[in-house]
């Protein structure tokens, strides 16, 4: 019997997730079909019961619905519960597990870019689902931590969590300030609705965009014009993705062949 996988979100056309994990069960000779679903904002409930009636044992779920699924959760991981957000779903008779693969993919990331944040000055951009679990990575790293965010009772929250040591700044105020950091992590997902950051000129930092193809396209552009070195979230969901993978099928899939298939997909479609 064929098992069917597949990412939730709105919007969903651009994800490269079926791209990826297609790729691994066919090199596995795994009988899934892994596919894209879109489900509208507080329409989740409704979606993931249709899913489940449909048969599907899996799920990667990405936004606006990673802190929804936690709460629609039959249980969740110690993870998904300290980050306050679920990205990944297995379906058992008693309803949806939830777990979060961000944290760790992320840290993959940081782990094969060879960027140490111990003690050095990192700007995160957004304080949402996305951004708990690239703050909690931070933090444990050893980063010196500033949060930035429009709304700057939701950045104390996500200080209060996960950050305790860290500061929080608007983001207009952070934005003045972002030239002092050795790391930048974006996480506003700006780049989906056409919104555009205004950088300051950088002196010498890293601006990492966890977005990828035409949603990250404008804050890199804008990066690169201002003179960061940039780098996307490829790698990022790329991490994640081969994480979920092995929590579905116990195989951990090669990263460094998907995450080349993806860059040139990526390219030919810029």
């Amino acid at each position: 019997m064929t098992h069917l996988l597949g990412v939730v979100g709105d919007p969903i056309a651009h994800s490269l997730s079926p791209f990826i994990h297609n790729g691994w069960l066919r090199a596995h000779q795994i009988d899934a079909v892994y596919s894209a679903f879109e489900v509208k904002a507080g329409e989740l409930a409704a979606g993931l019961d249709g899913l489940a009636r449909q048969g599907v044992i899996g799920l990667n779920v990405t936004l606006p619905h990673k802190e929804e699924a936690l709460r629609l959760s039959a249980s969740v991981s110690e993870t998904a519960q300290r980050l306050g957000a679920v990205n990944f779903l297995v379906r058992r008779d008693n309803g949806w597990i939830g777990d979060n693969t961000d944290a760790g993919g992320f840290g993959l990331t940081l782990d094969y870019g060879d960027i140490d944040v111990s003690g050095r000055t990192v700007f995160l951009l957004g304080a949402g689902g996305s951004a708990r679990a690239v703050a909690s990575v931070l933090t444990e790293r050893g980063a010196k931590l500033t949060l930035c965010n429009r709304t700057v009772d939701r950045a104390e929250v996500l200080k209060r969590d996960l950050a305790p040591g860290a500061r929080v700044l608007s983001l207009e105020e952070g934005l003045r300030q972002l030239p002092s950091a050795a790391l930048v992590v974006n996480t506003l997902s700006l780049g989906h609705s056409g919104e555009k950051l205004e950088l300051p000129e950088a002196a010498g930092g890293i601006f990492y965009d966890i977005s990828y193809g035409k949603g990250a396209a404008a804050a890199l552009a804008e990066a690169k014009t201002k003179g960061w070195r940039t780098l996307d979230g490829l790698g990022m969901l790329v991490a994640q993705a081969a994480i979920s993978f092995d929590h579905w099928f116990g195989i951990m899939p090669d990263m460094a062949e998907a995450h080349a298939r993806c860059r040139k997909l990526v390219e030919a479609t810029s």
